[in-house]
């Protein structure tokens, strides 16, 4: 035991008390939107798998192809040695499927977030930046590292941000960040709102794609296709919707060599290896042609949304992927989705700082690979809201 050991355990029971703590429990991603976990078969509903991809055996088998090709690591950082003539070739692959001129990889989402902004706030001093108050983590971590302040609007409420662009219009830049689909509710930003705000204000507008990726957008290019030119950096990831690991950051070329130059994530980290490379190149041959998959998982959906609302569940504004049903005190999520798991169906309580108090909530992540029946199975279990 160390000194520190009485002070975190005393924490650590603390956060037992209020239903908080958090441990970790082996799972296994298994076909048909089930997962494996304690010996036994269970339906998922908390994974971001959502195209089904993570054990397609196309994306497996790639990612052995490189591997065997290429080796198991890349043995460096990018700017050192670890730039692999496969790294460049998929960031022009990257490029071409988001509509952009050049495109960056990144290990993870987290890491672009935390790496980008703080780099492209360097670039703009004094810029004011504008936040919606439900983006991710990340991004808030991203502005920290940059040091500086925050000025969040009200979700989604594009009349609360054109306030804020005209209040701050002596600013010597304004920055907008925000997500496309909002990881916790399910809900759409406003895209056309936000390009249109960002024109007419020269503002900066910086947009996380992780949750769009793969599902939304032309071709599941995600929404910042929609709205073709209008997004100045687009980040997304690999991880989700594309079954593999790693993040992107698309945009211009000048962009992309500056980030190359600043952003610390990007140039202190040791390069993707192989493996994780080819079931993303994998991935990006596939991806645009699963209209079908997105069309199916669009209607799982709906069907959940429908379902859940006329059970007396709160789901929000979700219209994605996600839905979330709402419960209120972090115990009654727990209760709640331990209920579910003793019926066979594995449904994360989301809890506090996640989201905030008094919201918790069981957040129900969709796949391409569930069914009808998979839906009505987890409808009938989840029974009537008291």
């Amino acid at each position: 035991m160390t000194r520190i050991d009485p002070i975190l355990a005393d924490l650590l029971a603390r956060k037992g008390e209020s239903g908080l703590r958090r441990t970790l429990r082996p799972a296994a991603l298994v076909g048909g939107g089930r997962i494996e976990r304690d010996g036994r078969e269970m339906l998922d509903f908390s994974s971001n798998d959502y195209l089904g991809l993570a054990r397609d055996p196309r994306l497996v088998d790639r990612a052995c192809e490189w591997a065997s090709r290429m080796g198991s690591g890349s043995g460096a950082s990018r700017l050192v040695t670890g730039t692999h003539e496969a790294h460049l070739a998929l960031e022009e692959k990257i490029a071409r499927f988001k509509g952009t001129e050049a495109a960056m990889i990144f290990a993870s989402g987290w890491q672009a977030n935390a790496a980008v902004i703080p780099a492209l706030l360097a670039a703009v001093p004094g810029a004011v930046v504008l936040t919606d108050r439900l983006n991710h983590a990340s991004m808030h971590a991203g502005c920290n590292v940059a040091g500086i302040r925050q000025t969040r609007f009200a979700h989604n409420d594009m009349a609360a941000l054109e306030t804020l662009l005209i209040q701050n219009a002596e600013a010597p830049a304004r920055v907008i960040l925000t997500e496309s689909v909002f990881s916790m509710d399910g809900d759409r930003a406003d895209m056309a709102g936000l390009v249109r705000l960002a024109r007419e204000h020269d503002a900066l507008l910086y947009v996380d794609e992780a949750h769009a990726t793969g599902v939304l957008g032309p071709k599941g290019a995600g929404l910042s296709a929609t709205v073709p030119g209008g997004v100045d950096v687009t980040m997304g990831t690999f991880s989700k919707a594309l079954g593999g690991f790693g993040a992107y950051v698309a945009g211009s070329r000048t962009l992309i060599d500056y980030l190359v130059n600043t952003s610390s994530g990007f140039i202190y980290t040791t390069a993707l290896p192989p493996a994780v490379l080819g079931a993303i190149d994998a991935a990006l041959d596939l991806v645009p042609d699963m209209d079908g998959e997105r069309a199916h998982l669009s209607a799982l959906g709906n069907r959940l949304r429908e379902g859940l609302c006329a059970r007396g569940f709160d789901v929000g504004a979700s219209s994605t992927q996600i839905v979330p049903a709402v419960i209120g005190e972090a115990q009654d999520a727990l209760a709640l989705s331990a209920r579910l798991e003793e019926l066979g169906m594995i449904a994360s309580a989301i809890r506090p700082p996640t989201v905030p108090k008094g919201t918790s909530r069981l957040r129900l992540a969709l796949r391409a690979t569930h069914g009808e029946e998979d839906i009505d199975a987890l409808l009938d279990a989840m029974g009537e809201r008291a």
